[in-house]
C-alpha cells in the first residue's frame, strides 16, 4: 500500500501560483494526470499534469518520449513513484526546472480535455449497501437486497465505447419500457432519465489471464481514481434487466472527467475497512490486514444539478446531495480487483472499474434521483421553484469531488459533467 513521503509534505508549495490557492483542486500534492490539446484544435492528444490552473505538458517539458498514457498506466509501482517524485521536486517552489518547465506549461482555460486513458473494458460494481437496499425496495419490495450481496462484490460488463469526456452532451435514450397496468410493452423515450453518483478506479498493471491478483497485491495494479457517472434509463432498466441485468438502460452514455488522480496522491486520505456489526466478513481471498486498516479512502462526493431554465437566468447550479466513500462503499478499491480476477480474468491498463452508485445512510446522501424522489413519488422542489423527479431535457448534472483532513493538502478529483439532450 502506498506511504506518506516527501511529495505529500503539507508545507511545499508550487512556483505555480495557482496550486498555491486555498481551496485549489489540483496542489503541487495532487498532481493527476490527463490528455488535453489545444482547443479548437485536430492535435493528437498529449499528456498532461493538472499544476493549479495550468496543465504541464510532459513531452514538451522533456519528462516522457509518449503521448499514450497507457503505457504510463502500464509502469511499476516503483516507476510511478519515481515520476511522481520528479514531477514534484520539478515543480515546487525554488526548483531549478521552473525557468524550463514554465514553457510547458498552457492554461486549462485554453484546452480540450477527453478521457483521461484509452479504455478498453469496463466493469460497473455495486458498492454502495445503501444504494442497493434503496433501489431494491423498488424493485423488489419483498426482497429488497439479495442474500449474496454481503458476500460477493457484485457487477457487470458494460460498454467502454459509450464513455465521453466530461463536458459533452448527450442525447436521451429510447428503448422498450412497461407500465405497470400495461398489458404490453411500448417504445419511445426514457422518462425516468437518472444520474449514478461514481467513481471510476483505473487499472495499472495488468495481469495475465489465468493468474488471479491476491488482495494483499491488488493496489498495486491500480492506478488512480476519477469521477464517474453512469447514466441509467430507469424505467428501461426496470423492465429489461431480469435475469440478466443491465443493458441498453446503461450503455448509451457514462461521463468520465478528465484528471486522473493517482492511488499515490490519495495516500493521505486512507481509512481503515469496516463492516457494521453482524455483518458477514470476507472471504479469505478479499480479506487481509492492510485491506483492513487502510483499505478504504476517504473522498467526499458532490451531486449539482441545473436546469436550462437555470442556466438561462444565471443562475448558479444547485447541490441535491452529499456524501463520503466511508459511509457509502462497502468494499475497497483493493476488493473489486481481488474479486474481479479470482477466475482468472484478465485487467490490462486502462480498464476501468466503476463503484456503482455511492449513497450514504442519510436520505441527504443519495446518489441517485431514483433514491431523492423516492421512485419519482416525491418530487425534489429547486431554489427557483422547479420539480424533479427525474432529468428532463437541458438539464446539467456536475459531480464533484475533493478529500481533505486535517493535517493534509486538500486536493480535489475536478468535476465531471454533462447535458441532456432530446
Amino acid at each position: 500500500m502506498t506511504i506518506l513521503n516527501a511529495t505529500h509534505d503539507p508545507k511545499l508549495r508550487s512556483w505555480v501560483a495557482s496550486a498555491n490557492v486555498a481551496g485549489c483542486d489540483f496542489p503541487v500534492q495532487n498532481l493527476p494526470f490527463g490528455r488535453f490539446r489545444p482547443a479548437g484544435s485536430q492535435d493528437a492528444f498529449r499528456i498532461g499534469v493538472a499544476i493549479g490552473d495550468q496543465v504541464l505538458d510532459l513531452k514538451a517539458a522533456g519528462i516522457v518520449d509518449t503521448d499514450d498514457m497507457n503505457v504510463l498506466m502500464a509502469a511499476t509501482v516503483a516507476e510511478r513513484q519515481a515520476l511522481r517524485a520528479r514531477l514534484s521536486e520539478g515543480l515546487r517552489e525554488g526548483s531549478t526546472q521552473q525557468a524550463a518547465w514554465s514553457q510547458a506549461l498552457c492554461a486549462q482555460s485554453s484546452v480540450e480535455l477527453t478521457v483521461p486513458c484509452r479504455i478498453g473494458d469496463y466493469t460497473d460494481f455495486y458498492t454502495s449497501v445503501h444504494h442497493a437496499t434503496t433501489v431494491g425496495k423498488q424493485f423488489r419490495p419483498d426482497n429488497p437486497l439479495l442474500p449474496n450481496y454481503k458476500w460477493v462484490p457484485i457487477g457487470y460488463h458494460g460498454r467502454a465505447s459509450s464513455i465521453i469526456a466530461s463536458g459533452q452532451d448527450f442525447k436521451r435514450p429510447q428503448g422498450q419500457t412497461k407500465a405497470p397496468d400495461a398489458e404490453v410493452p411500448s417504445f419511445g423515450p426514457c422518462r425516468r432519465l437518472d444520474y449514478e453518483l461514481e467513481l471510476g478506479w483505473f487499472i495499472g498493471q495488468g495481469n495475465a489471464q489465468g493468474m488471479p491478483i491476491a488482495i494483499a497485491q491488488a493496489e498495486q495494479h491500480l492506478f488512480g481514481v476519477t469521477l464517474f457517472n453512469d447514466w441509467s434509463a430507469r424505467d428501461i432498466q426496470g423492465w429489461e434487466y431480469q435475469p440478466l441485468g443491465p443493458f441498453l438502460s446503461k450503455n448509451f452514455a457514462s461521463s468520465v472527467s478528465p484528471w486522473l488522480v493517482t492511488l499515490e496522491a490519495l495516500a493521505p486520505f486512507r481509512a481503515a475497512f469496516e463492516r457494521p456489526a453482524g455483518d458477514p466478513q470476507p472471504l479469505p481471498y478479499l480479506d487481509s490486514p492492510d485491506n483492513r486498516a487502510q483499505g478504504a479512502f476517504s473522498i467526499t462526493l458532490e451531486v449539482l444539478l441545473q436546469t436550462e431554465k437555470m442556466r438561462l437566468a444565471g443562475e448558479a447550479p444547485t447541490r441535491l446531495s452529499s456524501t463520503n466513500t466511508t459511509r457509502a462503499a462497502y468494499w475497497t478499491p483493493g476488493q473489486l480487483v481481488a474479486h474481479h480476477t479470482v477466475n482468472g480474468c484478465n485487467l490490462q491498463p486502462g480498464d476501468l472499474l466503476g463503484s456503482g452508485t455511492l449513497s450514504g445512510p442519510g436520505a441527504s446522501e443519495a446518489g441517485s434521483l431514483m433514491e431523492l424522489s423516492a421512485g419519482g413519488k416525491q418530487p425534489i422542489v429547486l431554489p427557483n421553484g422547479e420539480r424533479r423527479t427525474f432529468l428532463e431535457d437541458g438539464d446539467t448534472l456536475t459531480l464533484r469531488g475533493y478529500c481533505e483532513r486535517e493535517g493534509a493538502v486538500r486536493i480535489g478529483l475536478g468535476e465531471v459533467s454533462g447535458t441532456v439532450r432530446g
